[in-house]
């Protein structure tokens, strides 16, 4: 079965680095929340759209399942996309999974590209804003301290400001509610990312 639950199995089987498991689980939360706004606008319901959304949540937990073994652009992602194709995994898929690295020379062009590139960096940054934080709990941060991090060019210097802000711009919203989609989505699933916090006491 190509789902989510398949998905997350290759991400780990793949992968030996657990921040990056905890990236890609974070990065499938946050697409997951912008393909089920879209089934919504799409007038899916129910089954229909858990399933549209699923194929969201599964570009995101596959975009980086390669880079743990093929960490250089010569290799990732193709290699992985050149494996997912072999299995049988939808092509839109494969497609937004090549178009969130700026180099692959394939640009985000269908609404599932644009979410999985806008949410790669955020997602990021929005964990490095939680584990700063003396709980290191994600249900703390806030978009106003988040945005005043992104001015802040000595933290968390390799995420790419500039790729947050264009994948705003690539879903048609400002980086206040872009930051705010996905802070709710990983707030929501903070246990399954490890970002509850530490327990007082």
């Amino acid at each position: 079965m190509l789902n989510a639950e398949r998905a997350e199995m290759l991400l780990r089987e793949w992968t030996a680095n657990e921040s990056l498991v905890k990236h890609g689980l974070s990065v499938a939360r946050c697409t997951e929340s912008y393909g089920l706004r879209e089934a919504e606008r799409l007038g899916l319901s129910g089954e229909d759209a858990s399933r549209f959304g699923e194929e969201y949540r599964c570009a995101g937990l596959l975009h980086d399942f390669d880079y743990d073994r093929h960490p250089t652009p010569a290799e990732h992602p193709f290699v992985g996309v050149t494996y997912l194709r072999a299995q049988g995994w939808p092509e839109p898929m494969l497609h937004a999974i090549l178009a969130h690295a700026d180099y692959s020379g394939v640009v985000p062009e269908t609404h599932l590209d644009k979410a999985l590139f806008a949410c790669d960096e955020l997602a990021g940054f929005l964990t490095a804003c939680a584990l700063v934080r003396p709980s290191k709990a994600i249900g703390e941060v806030e978009v106003a301290s988040v945005k005043k991090k992104m001015k802040d060019k000595a933290f968390a210097r390799a995420v790419k400001r500039e790729d947050m802000l264009l994948g705003a711009a690539l879903l048609g919203i400002s980086i206040d509610e872009h930051i705010g989609n996905c802070l709710r989505a990983m707030q929501v699933h903070s246990e399954e990312l490890g970002l509850v916090g530490m327990v007082a006491g």
